[in-house]
């Protein structure tokens, strides 16, 4: 989704003198203050546009809306007591509604104010009717965001020898923190889940604890060459120790693969698709960060999750919610990797490139390579924040700005965003397609005030923050739950996936020869 242009006035951003990327303190009033005025004005001047007549058919159509989605929530649903919930939800969405109509109605006796545009005016009703159901609803797949897994599935996590996963962590205590930590936590939150069951004959689903990118070099970077013969290596052990894998072929089971390119294990794109997905691995459930549409590291079914981001450390450097947002595009990060892209334009496919030599000079976009100590402070000063690509199409900087309510600039071609189903990225972010990089000033300028502050809004529902969030000790809603309800989501399994006995379809000795070593 592109932004379209509209004709509506640039806002004076601060601007200052532009010291290593950032700009000086001095300059004109935030964001919020420019913005509120011109959008609470347009709402109550809607009254224009709408007679009693309107009213009154709006008002019938609220309460139609009510009663037929709370009616949807406890027959479709089948669940009583649930459904009891999502039926007073679409109640209390449709009283919203009439309360809008009813102040809209209201508007139009006590105000005599008249906006110009009409058609705008029109426009301007609509979306804040739609806006009302959507909050309540958070999108199509809001019910996701409440739903509890814990009696909706078990799983069994199998016990393995420590050297696949604590000792490894116990060599490289830096695990716990980089961003794709995800495998250890989703481990330990597991350990002690209601969901977990000791006995494999009544489990839905099959884990085995592998830390496959907890080899790090010096840098902090994961190494993932050993990866595959660890993975190979695990599945062998379970395998011959316990029957359930050889059921389905690992077709109940799943794993945790926080990899740039998931179980194709590569960090560079071209090697990765050469590689393809670990063979072994074709049957089971991956909950990996990838994620591309029509790319071979991408399977179907696979379940992609956010990154990790270190919850209380991002805790400790909230500011005042009422900070003006006076920074317009914030960006920190590389633009080239020039010692693994030293001709340029393969890493982040020119996106990052093209940003830097478009927008180094422009007031608006606050960018640079230098990562402060104030960075996750200037997020929460920021309107827009720039999520291009790098090597692969995710980075934490997502998690980041969802946490911190400054609206995602997503610029990776065909990328499959976390708990897509849950989470209305649409609604709360903006997509740029790479080849109009170049043309982001003036696509990110022609957004009307109004959608702007819709998106942060919803940016700032607390539910939208906790489904990015691996949080020590798990709540509810977290990222851990959004993984428990995406396994549930599929279950019962397919018949079709259990073998008859003595049947095989996956061939072990696949893949490249160095990955059919021993590990």
């Amino acid at each position: 989704m592109t932004a379209s242009p509209n004709n509506w006035e640039r806002p004076k951003w601060r601007s200052g003198t532009r010291v290593a990327g950032r700009r000086s303190e001095s300059g004109n009033t935030g964001f919020n203050s420019i913005f509120l005025g011109p959008f609470f004005s347009r709402l109550h001047c809607a009254s224009c546009m709408i007679d009693t007549i309107s009213y009154s058919a709006l008002l019938a159509f609220s309460s139609i809306v009510a009663f037929l989605g709370g009616m949807y929530g406890i027959l479709l649903k089948k669940d009583w007591d649930r459904g009891k919930m999502r039926f007073w939800k679409w109640v209390f969405a449709g009283l919203v509604c009439a309360a809008l109509v009813l102040e809209i109605g209201y508007g139009e006796q006590a105000r005599t104010e008249r906006i110009s545009d009409s058609e705008s005016t029109e426009n301007s009703i609509v979306s804040e009717l739609k806006y009302a159901l959507f909050v309540l609803n958070v999108g199509s797949a809001g019910d996701v965001l409440d739903d509890d897994p814990v009696g909706r599935l078990k799983v069994f996590v199998y016990e393995l020898p420590s050297k696949y996963n604590k000792k490894i962590l116990q060599k490289d205590p830096r695990c716990l923190n980089h961003m794709f930590a995800a495998e250890i936590y989703m481990h330990r939150f597991l350990l002690s889940s209601p969901v977990r069951t000791l006995n494999p004959e009544e489990a839905d689903w099959f884990y085995t604890p592998v830390y496959t990118t907890c080899d790090l070099t010096p840098n902090g970077l994961p190494l993932p060459f050993k990866s595959p013969r660890m993975m190979r290596s695990a599945i062998q052990l379970i395998s011959s120790n316990w029957p359930y894998w050889n059921r389905t072929e690992g077709a109940d089971h799943f794993f945790v693969v926080p990899h740039d390119f998931a179980a194709c294990f590569h960090y560079q794109e071209e090697k990765a698709i050469e590689r393809g997905i670990l063979p072994l691995l074709q049957h089971a459930t991956l909950v990996q960060t990838f994620g591309q549409r029509n790319h071979v590291c991408l399977k179907e079914g696979s379940i992609t999750v956010p990154p990790y981001a270190p919850p209380q450390k991002m805790q400790t450097h909230l500011i005042p919610e009422k900070t003006p947002r006076s920074i317009f595009v914030y960006f920190r990060g590389l633009f080239y990797d020039v010692g693994n892209d030293p001709e340029g334009g393969y890493y982040a496919r020119g996106a990052r490139a093209a940003v830097w030599e478009n927008f180094k000079d422009n007031p608006l976009f606050d960018i640079s390579t230098e990562h402060p100590t104030t960075y996750y402070e200037d997020m929460q000063r920021a309107v827009f924040c720039l999520c291009p690509l790098g090597w692969a199409p995710w980075s934490p900087r997502l998690v980041e700005a969802v946490i911190f309510g400054c609206i995602p600039v997503i610029i990776a071609d065909d990328i499959v965003l976390p708990f897509a189903d849950a989470i209305p990225w649409e609604e709360i972010g903006m997509f740029i397609d790479e080849k109009d990089v170049p043309n982001l000033d003036t696509i990110l300028t022609s957004i009307p005030p109004e959608l702007i502050l819709r998106k942060q809004r919803l940016l700032a529902n607390p539910s939208m923050k906790q489904a990015m969030l691996f949080p020590q000790p798990a709540e509810p809603g977290d990222a851990f739950h959004q993984v428990l309800n995406g396994l549930a989501r599929k279950l019962p399994h397919d018949p079709s996936v259990y073998l008859k006995p003595g049947q095989k379809i996956l061939n072990w000795t696949a893949g490249p020869v160095g990955d059919l070593k021993p590990w």
